[in-house]
């Protein structure tokens, strides 16, 4: 910004507004030292206040307050040579007479009294100030956008969109995300596939914008980036898979109540900001930094609804039950993302069953039929337990191990039932597991969460990636999310 002429070379300025009791009160101090002159007030909301100063500077664009670098008001700063060469902030009489003289004695007021936060400082507004006036440090490069142009279509010209209208991600949007973290934005979160293109902090912010999130989701999406780069997770298969699958997130811990995550009605559907977002904010990194495009490397047959966004909070307000994270090795008490290759939901209906054996045996039917009722060991599951069917097994003193024993237990068939051709359905297991007991799911391949609404006796299945059979080379990942 060229010089001000406004503001003296040698002298006083003050930075204050109306909507402060202490710059109101110290209205008479104003009016006393522009009387000694010179002085400026540089006033952030009305341009009419003070009274009785000749020199009041409209600030309500705040870029002098932002470039003066004003945290609150009232600010008295002195001037030598153009210099800045002293600062008060707030009444205190004592430093008002050292900085502007016997002028600013205040007779009558208090000898202290706190000022009020600068505008320029304010949520949201810092960062617009910054993008606007200062050096945003951003160094992602800028796309230009002509005056009469729509943002929001220009990405989607730009092949920035999942389908759906993203938020367009401006300077001051990107610093006010990246206010969510206290990660550096040139950090390298990791490689994302399938073109193993390096993702900063700052992309990871970008998308975020994007996909419509909030800054306190930021840690958040950190960690569920962090954890789909896990080669364990195996991302690249996931995309050029033409199965169903795409990233499930399950988010654990206090930082899911702490963002307002929907582990309740509807948990799965729609309605709750950071369920939706978090989840496509994923996607939309694999798309945009990674390359992963549907047609081109993503080449499922059919996909789901989920490759949108597929992301919800489980459901942790019953002691008796021991969350999914703890299950997987996070201490208790600690934030933590699980990701599954999941497809659809499947829903489960059973009104009829009272008993935990009942209802084991239930849910195991509806389980074998994941992939196919003849496949076994071709993927896993999760399960989405309704606080109406947990009840039935808590009532009874059950508790997640043994249920997850009982399911497992139940989830045995002989293989005579399940090779090629049985049942009259060619589909099926090779002919050499015909005198076995085949398992449907690994031993730790059948997740359960709790989640969902109390009315209702309905619970979910969501079945998994084909992939995931090979144990060594494909699971879900569990980590902790830093906060």
């Amino acid at each position: 910004m060229a010089p001000d002429t406004l503001l003296p070379r040698d002298g006083l300025v003050i930075v204050a507004k109306r909507d402060c009791p202490t710059c109101t009160l110290i209205e008479p101090v104003m009016q006393s030292l522009d009387r000694a002159g010179p002085l400026a007030v540089i006033v952030q909301d009305d341009p009419a206040f003070p009274s009785g100063v000749r020199a009041v500077i409209d600030d309500r664009a705040l870029e002098r307050s932002f470039r003066l670098d004003v945290e609150a008001v009232p600010t008295l700063i002195r001037f030598e040579g153009g210099r800045e060469v002293a600062r008060c902030v707030g009444w205190q009489r004592g430093e008002w007479r050292r900085v502007a003289g016997e002028a600013a004695a205040g007779d009558g007021l208090p000898e202290w009294q706190p000022g009020c936060g600068s505008r320029s400082v304010e949520p949201g507004v810092h960062e617009t100030l910054v993008a606007r006036y200062g050096d945003p440090k951003l160094a992602s490069r800028a796309i230009a956008v002509g005056e009469w142009d729509d943002p929001i279509e220009a990405c989607f010209e730009r092949g920035w969109s999942d389908g759906l209208p993203v938020v367009p991600p401006t300077d001051d949007r990107i610093l006010r995300m990246l206010g969510g973290t206290d990660r550096r934005p040139d950090e390298v979160v990791g490689l994302v596939p399938p073109n193993l293109a390096p993702c900063t902090v700052e992309k990871v912010a970008i998308n975020a914008v994007m996909a419509g999130c909030k800054p306190e989701y930021m840690p958040v999406v950190l960690g569920v980036l962090e954890a789909a780069l896990d080669p364990l997770f195996t991302l690249h298969g996931l995309l050029c898979t033409t199965h169903f699958s795409g990233p499930l997130v399950i988010i654990n811990g206090p930082v899911a109540r702490a963002i307002g995550m929907n582990s309740g009605v509807n948990a799965l559907g729609q309605g709750n900001r950071a369920n939706a977002t978090i989840g496509r904010a994923l996607q939309l990194i694999v798309r945009n930094v990674g390359g992963g495009l549907p047609g081109a490397i993503d080449r499922a047959t059919l996909g789901n609804p989920g490759k949108y966004t597929f992301c919800f909070a489980e459901d942790e307000s019953d002691p008796a039950w021991e969350p999914l994270s703890v299950r997987r090795g996070i201490a208790p008490g600690k934030s933590a993302v699980t990701l599954f290759h999941g497809e659809g939901v499947h829903g489960f209906i059973d009104q009829k069953s009272r008993t935990p054996e009942d209802l084991v045996r239930s849910l195991a039917m509806a389980l074998f039929g994941v992939g196919h009722p003849k496949l076994c060991d071709s993927g896993n599951a999760v399960l989405v337990l309704s606080p109406e069917h947990w009840a039935i097994f808590r009532d009874a003193g059950w508790e997640r191990r043994r249920l997850e024993d009982a399911l497992y237990q139940a989830l045995k068939r002989p293989g005579r039932d399940l090779v090629y051709g049985a049942q009259g359905v060619g589909e099926g297991l090779p002919p050499s597991l015909a005198d076995k007991v085949v398992d449907k799911f690994q031993p730790d391949g059948l997740l359960i969460v709790r989640a969902g609404g109390d009315a209702g006796l309905f619970s979910a299945i969501i079945g998994g990636w084909p992939g995931q059979r090979v144990r060594t080379e494909c699971q879900a990942v569990t980590r902790e999310i830093q906060t």
